[in-house]
This record gives C-alpha cells, structure tokens and sequence, in this order.
C-alpha cells in the first residue's frame, strides 16, 4: 500500500533532498514505510543483495519460532547442547557458556569463525579474556554455531524455515529458497541464489548462513515486527518473543543510547522497555524499526559489484536524512 510524504508526516522537500544524496553516494535503494505504507520507494527495491550481517535478525526470528513452540532452552550450556568445535576444540570454561549468551553474543568463546572480517579479527578479545556471559563481542563465531544449533534443535534447515513460517505467509515476491553449500576451496562465481551454506573448516566445523533478498521483501520481514508479530490478523511470531529479542543486554554505545539485543541491535531500550531496534550489514545495509514513528527503513547497496563507491560513514546522513525529513 502507498501513502504520501504528507500523510505519512514527512516533508516531500528534505525526502527530495534524501533522494539527491542517495544518487551520490551510490545506494542501491531505499524504502520507507509509515504504518505499513510506503511513503518514500527510491532505486530497484526489487533486485536481490547480500544481506552480509541483516541475517542475524532473520535467525532470531527462527529461534522465536523456537521459543513459541517452548522448545528454546536458553540456559542450556554448550556442553549439554553437545557441541564442540574443529580444529580448536572448546574448553570446559568455554563449555559452559548458554544459548542465552550465545544469542546475546556474551558467550566469551573467542576462536576463529568462518566469514569473520578484518574489524571482527582486529578486536577479538584473546582467547580467555573473559568468562562466559562476561562482555559483549560482535562475534562471528556465536552467530555461526548459533545457525547449526537452530538446525539442530528444529530438525530442518535454516532456508526451508524461513521460508515455510516467513517467506511465504508474508507474501515475500523475491526468496524463492534456493540455497546451496561453499567451502573455502570453492573457486567458483558466488551463485546468485537466496542463500548458501559459507564453510571454513580449517577455521571452524560451524558455516556462516548468508542470505540474499531484496529491499521489498526485507520491509515486509520488517513490518512483521512492527505488527507485533501479527500478519493479516494471524500471529506468526510472538510478540513475547519480539519483546525479549529486541531488549538492551549490553551497551555498545552509551553516548548515543546504542546498545545489543539477541541478534538484534538497539536504540534507547532501557530494562524492559523497548526502543527502537535495527541492523546493519557490512557498514552499509540496514533494517531499522521506530516502533514509536510506526517507521520501517529499509537501506541496500550493491556490495557485489567492485565499482560500488557507497563508503560506510555515507549510512549516517541517510538516517539522519530520513528522522530530519519528520514533520
């Protein structure tokens, strides 16, 4: 459904002004929805990315649906769970560590992790730094064994899931579930499928689950949250589970109220009070929910494409564009 800048509450000038910037900086596209109404639609909203680290709110979700059905167990450890890792095995402190930690990227298992880049290497505390549940660590290894564990409590596949219980209810236009498997030896063209198993197995035994979707189908993942995980009057996902997923557990930003949820990044919860919620993928991409403006913002840029110039401080004067744009 369309609404204008005005209804929406938002001036047509500074969106202009938005769509000017965007130009320059070489976005992909950028869709934004009042009340699930699109008021602002610029570039192909139809074209597939790599989503690179949006994936994490998608598994959240999964784990949600977990969660519903009570089949979570949050404060199950690691050891229980019976998983180890290959080539460097866990220790019996690392062992300890819960899937709550895990899905709060608190678990302090700080190992090499299949598709970590180099900020993530750069500022990897050292092996036993902290304990457990100690510090929060953006971490690629937390969110990849956190995929196998998902797998392995619900007996399917990440893709099949997501498009079973999200994909489809949801009247996605673009995933079509099409997935494959890369290992480190693979010499290849990435495949321009929705997703693939990414394996570094003389990293870690657990694979990173990247996925690829378009802008349109992202918004509608999105307003799922902001209807409190209700669809068309039926509940898909509970908004218990939304609540507790999109809740503040650590600070990564105090000056600007910026902090961590499960897999959820956010901004201004405090305790049981929720803000607003996002995520970013490789500096560039977001899905950001504004619960209190009733805002979906959905951001892509072609990170596949070597001549991109998008450089990731170019985010900020869109975000900043979009809340200046507000009547």
């Amino acid at each position: 459904m369309l609404t204008t800048p005005d209804k929406a509450g938002y001036s047509q000038e500074k969106l202009e002004a938005l769509r000017k910037h965007l130009i320059k900086s070489d976005s992909s596209s950028l869709l934004l929805l009042h009340d699930g109404k699109v008021f602002f639609e610029w570039g192909d909203i139809h074209k597939k990315h790599l989503i690179h680290s949006m994936r994490k709110p998608l598994l959240s979700a999964l784990f949600g649906l977990l969660y519903d059905e009570g089949k979570l167990p949050l404060n199950k450890t690691l050891e229980k769970l019976g998983i180890q890792d290959h080539p460097t095995k866990l220790n019996q402190t690392e062992l300890q560590a819960t899937l709550d930690m895990v899905l709060k990227s608190r678990s302090g298992v700080y190992l090499d992790a299949t598709a970590e880049s180099q900020w993530m290497k750069d500022t990897k505390p050292k092996r036993g730094t902290y304990n457990p549940g100690e510090y929060h660590y953006y971490n690629n290894w937390d969110f990849n064994v956190a995929g196998f564990i998902y797998e392995m409590l619900s007996g399917s596949k990440i893709y099949d899931d997501f498009n079973e219980f999200f994909a489809k209810p949801l009247g996605m236009k673009h995933y079509q579930n099409q997935y494959s498997v890369l290992n480190e030896d693979y010499t290849g063209a990435i495949p321009k499928n929705d997703g693939f198993y990414q394996y570094e197995k003389s990293k870690s035994k657990f694979p990173a689950y990247t996925f690829r979707m378009s802008a349109h189908d992202l918004a509608l993942f999105a307003q799922l949250y902001l209807n409190k995980g209700v669809w068309n009057g039926k509940r898909i996902l509970s908004e218990e589970w939304i609540n507790l997923s999109t809740r503040e557990y650590s600070k990564t930003n105090p000056e600007f109220g910026l902090g961590y949820g499960m897999f959820w990044s956010t901004v201004n919860s405090k305790g049981s009070t929720q803000g607003s919620f996002y995520h970013t993928g490789a500096g560039k991409h977001m899905i950001a929910i504004y619960p209190k403006h009733k805002l979906i913002m959905i951001h892509r840029v072609d990170t596949e494409n070597p001549d991109n110039k998008f450089q990731n401080h170019y985010i900020y004067p869109i975000i900043n564009g979009v809340h200046d744009a507000r009547l």
